[in-house]
């Protein structure tokens, strides 16, 4: 009995694996459907079989957005029933009379079948176009796009407005407008949501809004916008979950779902390049533009070495923020003069259909010596697309007189390209900063006139007693016990402790002038251009530029690095010729 029962299952595995006739069957869900939505083809496989059907013949009129595949075997009386089934979702690549063509499945061809995909003016979207109007059967869904510009120039935005309709709930939603290499998008805004009718018909509508910048002249074409979502696949349960695009996590939980794509027409640009008499130094096509300034500080005495910050403020209808230019470039400053502009501040905003780009900049400038000065006009030039022709703005020239620096550096010096001398009046600072001068001018005579003397009894000797120990002469370092040197020094290094960068300046500066009258240094990059050490020329030039853009600083590093410039002094007279250099 067990052998009979052995050799039943055997035979039925035995029959599992053989083919059975291989009828080959194929159906269709739907054989009209509209243009995006998807048509359901199922192929049964009469018999068991692990081949699969070829559907290269497919991709002609279709593309294959879905697969599933599964078998069933029943065995009824002794007798076994095998069958193989592949579903396929199919999107039409256009509309039309189509048809299923036949498909090969183990020497076995499927049947033909016809498909009617519908073409009406719903799904018809052009770019030019400001209104599309229904016609015929319309569709559930369908997408449009609009442009008001029919020939924008090159790299001005093009506002571009895409809406979608729709009267069925969609899920898993998403609407994209991919770029190309002659187009640049950036979406504006937020989607806006509403109801509309159209031809009798109730839909819910979308608005999401675009720009494009053109990237070349001459004609463009765009892919249009698409869709891709999820529709249930039978009608009558309206979903009260989330928005229309798909926000309800219980979606096709109850109800099975397909995939549709809808797509807009084409979009054509074409794309007028620069003209010829747009001879500025920046291409700037907008509708319109803006340029302010203001001076800080715009009153009051300015003294050499004290930073003023020019604050321009740009701001353009039809360009980002990106698009504008970097103003100092344009500033041309007379010999004296140098420009710190600072990190700009860039900032877009919409305005109705486009985008409004703003561009705000400081600039400090600082005069290295006394003087007056004459910052030139600055001229700007744009293009205005709404009249077709360029334009231009003009900020006035500004005029500074620079008094001497704090320290008393030099009295009505001339700017190296101005040419005229400080109208600053003979007062008693100035007479007394000029006796100290003098003063001190005699004293540093008197070291010289010394140290000769002191070389030159060396150098006798040296004559007289060949074989004497040469002797290692020191340079002379300034006497560090005037009033003035210490006043200086000590409120630099409070200045220091207090982190406050314009004081420590003032002072440190005046501490220079006292410790080298003769030579002051101009400024602290020509004091930190006198000094070996890189670490102090490294915080010197932060102090600098803290300065220049009122930055936060921390002061104790550079007091900890200059307790004294006596340090300083010596490195700068060890550096000069050598005695015998001077006679040859």
């Amino acid at each position: 009995m067990k052998n009979l029962f052995r050799i039943y299952i055997s035979l039925i595995f035995l029959g599992l694996s053989l083919h059975a006739s291989a009828d080959i069957t194929a159906s269709l869900d739907h054989d009209q459907v509209a243009p995006g939505e998807t048509v359901q083809l199922t192929l049964q496989h009469k018999g068991q079989t692990d081949s699969q059907p070829n559907l290269s013949p497919l991709k002609q009129d279709f593309e294959i957005v879905g697969r599933s595949s599964g078998s069933n075997i029943q065995i009824i009386n002794g007798k076994m029933n095998a069958q193989v089934q592949v579903s396929l979702m199919l999107l039409p690549k256009h509309s039309g009379k189509l048809h299923i063509p036949a498909l090969q499945w183990d020497g076995q061809s499927s049947p033909f079948l016809p498909l009617t995909v519908s073409s009406n003016g719903a799904t018809q979207s052009g770019s030019t176009a400001p209104g599309n109007t229904l016609t015929g059967n319309a569709s559930h869904v369908f997408v449009t796009a609009t442009t008001d510009q029919k020939q924008p120039y090159v790299q001005a935005a093009i506002p571009m407005t895409v809406r979608l309709y729709t009267d069925q709930q969609l899920y898993q939603a998403s609407l994209d407008l991919s770029p190309n290499n002659d187009v640049l998008i950036q979406q504006l805004g937020q989607d806006k949501q509403t109801s509309e009718t159209r031809n009798g018909r109730s839909y819910q509508m979308v608005e999401r809004k675009y720009l494009l910048f053109p990237q070349r002249s001459g004609r463009i074409q765009l892919d249009g916008p698409v869709l891709n979502a999820q529709v249930q696949d039978t009608g009558g349960n309206n979903d009260t979950f989330g928005n229309i695009f798909g926000g309800n996590p219980f979606a096709g939980m109850m109800n099975s779902t397909r995939p549709i794509r809808i797509q807009g027409s084409q979009i054509v640009l074409n794309v007028r390049p620069r003209p010829a008499s747009a001879n500025g130094h920046d291409w700037l096509p907008a509708q319109n533009v803006t340029l302010e300034e203001t001076w800080s500080p715009d009153g009051g005495p300015i003294h050499a070495g004290d930073p003023v910050t020019r604050h321009l403020h740009l701001s353009a209808q039809g360009l980002t923020a990106a698009q504008l230019p970097d103003l100092s470039q344009l500033m041309q400053l007379p010999t004296g003069l140098r420009a710190y502009p600072d990190q700009p501040k860039l900032n877009n905003d919409t305005n109705g259909n486009g985008v409004v780009g703003a561009r705000d900049q400081d600039i400090a400038v600082i005069a290295n010596v006394a003087g007056h000065y004459e910052i030139s006009v600055l001229h700007l030039f744009w293009w205005d697309t709404v009249k077709n022709m360029q334009r231009e703005i003009v900020l006035p020239a500004h005029t500074m007189e620079v008094l001497p620096s704090v320290g008393g550096v030099v009295i009505g010096t001339k700017p190296p390209s101005q040419g005229s001398v400080s109208n600053e009046s003979p007062t008693s600072n100035g007479i007394e900063n000029s006796n100290t001068n003098y003063r001190w001018k005699w004293i540093s005579l008197v070291f010289v006139l010394l140290w000769l003397g002191t070389l030159t009894a060396w150098w006798l000797s040296r004559r007289r007693n060949p074989k004497q120990p040469s002797i290692h002469v020191e340079a002379i370092t300034p006497v560090d016990h005037t009033p003035r040197m210490a006043e200086a020094r000590k409120a630099f290094w409070q200045a220091c402790r207090d982190n406050d960068p314009q004081s420590a300046r003032r002072h440190l500066l005046a501490w220079a002038h006292a410790t080298w009258p003769q030579d002051s240094p101009i400024g602290l990059k020509a004091l930190a251009e006198r000094l070996d050490e890189s670490v102090q020329k490294t915080l010197l030039n932060q102090l600098d530029r803290a300065c220049y853009t009122n930055g936060e600083w921390q002061g104790k590093a550079l007091l900890e690095s200059l307790k004294t410039l006596s340090t300083v002094l010596n490195k700068v007279v060890s550096a000069e010729p050598k005695l015998a250099s001077l006679y040859p």
